[in-house]
């Protein structure tokens, strides 16, 4: 939410503090596109790697490639 209002750094930290999600794919695409949004590519793309790795689920998967085309 606080991202969403428009400061996508601050955002970011709020992700950046919370403990206990890293097997949790969806901390990683969260972390992914707010990276993406402050065009930090390189660090979007491991993010986007890492909730790859984690996810089960077809069509996240083909949402997550095609961000990660993105960024690439």
């Amino acid at each position: 939410a606080v991202a969403l209002a428009g400061d996508v750094e601050n955002g970011l930290a709020l992700l950046d503090g919370l403990d206990g999600l890293d097997g949790y794919h969806l901390f990683h695409a969260a972390r992914a596109d707010l990276l993406r949004r402050m065009d930090r590519s390189v660090e979007a793309a491991a993010a986007y790697r890492r909730a790859l790795e984690l996810t089960t689920n077809h069509s996240e998967s083909r949402f997550l490639r095609q961000r990660l085309a993105e960024v690439t």
